[in-house]
């Protein structure tokens, strides 16, 4: 799979997606995500009953941060940074548009 074939799509916002999912999504593998998951820097992804499970914002998460490391070479916990940084910038955007 090439990088530019990532897959695009909408999801549905209560929905929980399985760490293999999310490689597959981001075109990383798996131990990219428990690395970074190990390290902290997806704070809000879940293990429920030994499965880890992320929301589709744990899954934008991981495509900033991958698109960031790989663009920029940037270490990860620059990359989550970062990407913690555009998080709130889209979120204060939301709270400013419903003004």
């Amino acid at each position: 799979m090439r990088d530019d074939d990532i897959l695009i799509g909408s999801l549905l916002e209560d929905s929980w997606l399985t760490l293999e999912q999310v490689a597959a999504a981001c075109a990383v593998e798996t131990e990219w995500l428990r690395r970074h998951i190990e390290e902290g820097l997806f704070p809000h992804a879940e293990s429920v009953s030994g499965v880890w499970r992320f929301s589709t914002a744990g899954l934008a998460r991981a495509r900033r941060m991958r698109q960031l490391e790989r663009d920029f070479d940037a270490v990860p916990e620059l990359a989550a940074l970062v990407a913690d940084l555009l998080e709130e910038m889209d979120a204060m955007r939301a709270r400013l548009g419903r003004y």
